[in-house]
């Protein structure tokens, strides 16, 4: 199996991740709208506060046009109730002018007291359809202005989307020195090149290891040729419980009233359907077994029913921590959670699986902020 450099090397522990369902992505089962599970804010708030309390290091807040809650707002409403968990942030470039995004994340950097980590999105906005190519080179010069927002007194920027001259940047300068961490993920050229000259963690979408190997050597190979080194990571559902059969069992109880019309019109109606990330994780299904398994605890079920992210760990406490250590080996440090429903599962999660993990968070190993939540120690099962 491949082994990536990573920026972390020297780090053992891994940050651990869970999902709020901000953009009604919620289910007992999947495909079947569940009034309690709905995307209100008190429902997502209680996932992000039962994250914390397991002992979760980081949320991803996702985004969407046509369904949920706005991201930004919502991350805003979580700093007064929070206090160690960081807030992961999808930010579609693009959607908001550059320079107020800058200003914007500032504030929620220092709302969250260095707790907010930022996940770079290149998509389509509603009603339009622009080229990859120039979508990424929007996203490239967003994220230039966002850098030199964030560590110069002045923004000159001459770019094909963006011209700025002489603006200058106070007080928009984030709590964490250099602004927050930048996750990224994306399938193209175009993309591997943004994330190699810009971001810090190159997020993955669950495909068999050896494709996800590949994936890694890639984005190193065009990192290094800049002379940089990224960290990387996997965004996977995940279903645990104390046997492989319970957990097994609980898979097919989750796709057991699946309308398989209804969930191919979930998939079609995100921005990103069309994505070259989506369709890697519709051939992950294509080439499944009959029982929906890639790999012995690698399950496609999920993605019937969601775009993206289409897979999930399925099996004991122990067969999930093999699946973490191995993808550790490799060269992950960064893993991002969830499952349906959301709250139940980060409990089983956290009963079963985290207790024996060494965590952190990665903004700490860069050096971005004084580190006040230390990584817990392995199997000990304390929360911080």
């Amino acid at each position: 199996m491949t082994v990536v450099p990573i920026t972390s090397a020297g780090l053992r522990a891994s940050e651990v991740s869970w999902f709020s369902a901000l953009c009604s992505d919620d289910y007992r089962f999947l495909g079947v709208p569940d009034g309690d599970l709905r995307s209100s804010w008190a429902h997502c708030s209680d996932i992000v506060k039962t994250a914390q309390a397991q002992g979760f290091r980081n949320i991803l807040c996702p985004s969407s046009y046509q369904v949920g809650q706005d991201t930004l707002s919502f991350v805003a409403g979580c700093a007064p109730i929070t206090d160690r968990i960081n807030m992961l942030a999808a930010v579609r470039c693009g959607e908001m002018q550059p320079i107020m995004l800058a200003r914007t994340l500032a504030t929620l950097d220092h709302m969250l007291e260095g707790r907010l980590t930022v996940n770079i999105i290149s998509s389509d906005f509603p009603g339009q359809k622009e080229p990859s190519p120039y979508r990424y080179q929007r996203s490239r010069e967003v994220v230039q202005i966002l850098k030199q927002a964030w560590t110069r007194d002045q923004i000159d920027h001459a770019g094909e989307v963006y011209n700025f001259s002489g603006l200058t940047t106070d007080p928009v300068k984030p709590y964490q020195t250099g602004g927050p961490l930048l996750y990224f993920g994306g399938y193209s050229p175009d993309a591997l090149d943004l994330c190699a000259e810009y971001c810090d963690v190159y997020l993955m979408w669950p495909e068999p290891k050896d494709a996800l190997a590949d994936r890694m050597r890639a984005v190193h190979d065009h990192a290094a040729a800049r002379g940089r080194t990224l960290d990387y990571g996997l965004r996977v559902h995940v279903i645990v419980r104390d046997t492989q059969a319970e957990a097994q069992e609980y898979a097919e109880y989750i796709v057991s009233k699946l309308d398989d019309e209804h969930g191919r019109k979930i998939r079609e109606r995100a921005l990103d359907a069309t994505s070259l990330g989506v369709a890697h994780q519709s051939k992950n299904r294509d080439i499944a077994d009959d029982f929906g398994y890639i790999e012995p605890h690698l399950w496609t079920g999920i993605g019937r029913a969601r775009s993206g992210c289409g897979a999930a760990l399925v099996g004991s406490a122990d067969q999930v921590l093999s699946e973490i250590e191995t993808y550790r080996k490799m060269g992950m440090r960064a893993f991002i959670f969830s499952g349906y429903p959301h709250i139940d599962e980060a409990e089983h999660f956290g009963r079963l699986v985290l207790p024996e993990l060494e965590t952190c968070s990665l903004p700490h190993a860069y050096g971005r902020v004084p580190d006040t939540c230390p990584a817990t120690p392995l199997g000990t099962g304390e929360r911080r």
